[in-house]
């Protein structure tokens, strides 16, 4: 992978936790802690993309895995408090939400929020190609913080000489990658993988946008086999709505500017919004 911020001056990382800054009293029963989830996004001028479904991610999955959830506009707060602290108007940021029983505990303490903030980024320039593994992740649907899978597959996908993994479920359906969800092109209209699958910020995001662009799109399952037909693919995360996939396994795939410009203009139709 070859990243394409060099130049991005040093930003420290700032935590914040419930709203204040944390102290290693704090952070010391965070460090082994699996059962967490959190939203990852990036801040541009002290604003950010897709703020509701980031609030709704928070909320949906504190409810399953906690059973309940903290109030959006506490929420609201704690994420205002840390970008006003934040040495810059673009940011990354990722909150987490744990108990304070922390693991192997019941019933669950009360909930609370760790801000983090630091360097903008934007990826990855690409194009990729990804290795093909047999994996399906636990909770698919919830942004949780229990992945050591994700971190090894990239890894023996880097051995074997990819940039990353595509992970294929037990249908031999294409569902998402490590740390992004993956996306197609059928030279007319983008192709989201049928499957168990993570729905990103940023998926959510460019679905909408696309609807109101008027560009097509549909789901449809993704195998192996249906790699040769397709005009091209992509993946997106947090960092970017979409960056080209030149091969995913043994299959080649064509260069698609046009399918990568409409990932890219429908994200950027997406309003920035503060907190």
């Amino acid at each position: 992978m070859n990243e394409d911020s060099p130049h991005i001056p040093h930003i420290p990382h700032i935590a914040h936790l419930d709203g204040r800054p944390v102290t290693t009293d704090d952070l010391a029963p965070l460090a082994f802690s699996g059962h967490a989830h959190f939203t990852a996004a990036q801040i541009r001028d002290g604003r950010i993309r897709g703020l509701d479904l980031h609030l709704e991610r928070l909320r949906s999955a504190s409810v399953e895995l906690f059973g309940r959830a903290l109030p959006e506009d506490v929420v609201r707060a704690h994420l205002r408090t840390a970008l006003a602290a934040a040495p810059a108007a673009d940011l990354s940021l990722t909150a987490t939400v744990s108990s304070t029983a922390g693991e192997f505990a019941a019933p669950d303490g009360d909930l609370t929020l760790l801000v983090r903030t630091g360097p903008p980024s934007s990826g990855p320039t690409g194009p990729l190609a990804l290795a093909a593994v047999e994996h399906e992740r636990f909770l698919p649907h919830i942004k949780h913080v229990g992945e050591v899978a994700k971190t090894h597959l990239l890894r023996q996908a880097a051995a074997d000489g990819f940039d990353d993994a595509a992970f294929l479920d037990r249908e031999g359906r294409f569902s998402e990658a490590t740390i992004w969800n993956l996306v197609f092109w059928d030279g007319e209209a983008v192709v989201w993988p049928e499957a168990r699958i993570l729905t990103g910020t940023t998926l959510g995001i460019v679905r909408r946008q696309l609807d109101r662009l008027g560009i097509g799109q549909r789901v449809a399952p993704v195998t192996p086999a249906d790699l040769p037909a397709l005009a091209g693919a992509a993946v997106m995360n947090s960092w970017t709505p979409g960056i080209p996939v030149h091969r995913i396994g043994s299959t080649g795939l064509p260069a698609a500017p046009r399918f990568l410009e409409a990932l890219h203009r429908a994200y950027e139709a997406e309003p920035l919004t503060a907190p």
